[in-house]
């Protein structure tokens, strides 16, 4: 494996983290305080979504699996 394509895989695992972060605090509203918090969870789930959409594009784009 190339040097650049270990780069790539390096860059769509920040990428893909990112989303995984924001999932992660989704899911600790929905299980700690999701009665308090629950305003929270429109701006996370687009936060999520753009993350996911952008870690797929980066991965098309540089033709990775």
């Amino acid at each position: 494996m190339s040097e650049e394509v270990k780069e790539l895989q390096k860059e769509l695992a920040k990428r893909k983290r990112i989303a995984i972060d924001i999932a992660s605090q989704i899911h600790d509203i929905v299980e700690d305080s999701l009665w308090v918090d629950y305003e929270k969870m429109p701006g996370l789930s687009e936060k999520l979504v753009a993350a996911v959409k952008e870690a797929n594009r980066f991965k098309t784009d540089n033709g990775l699996q």
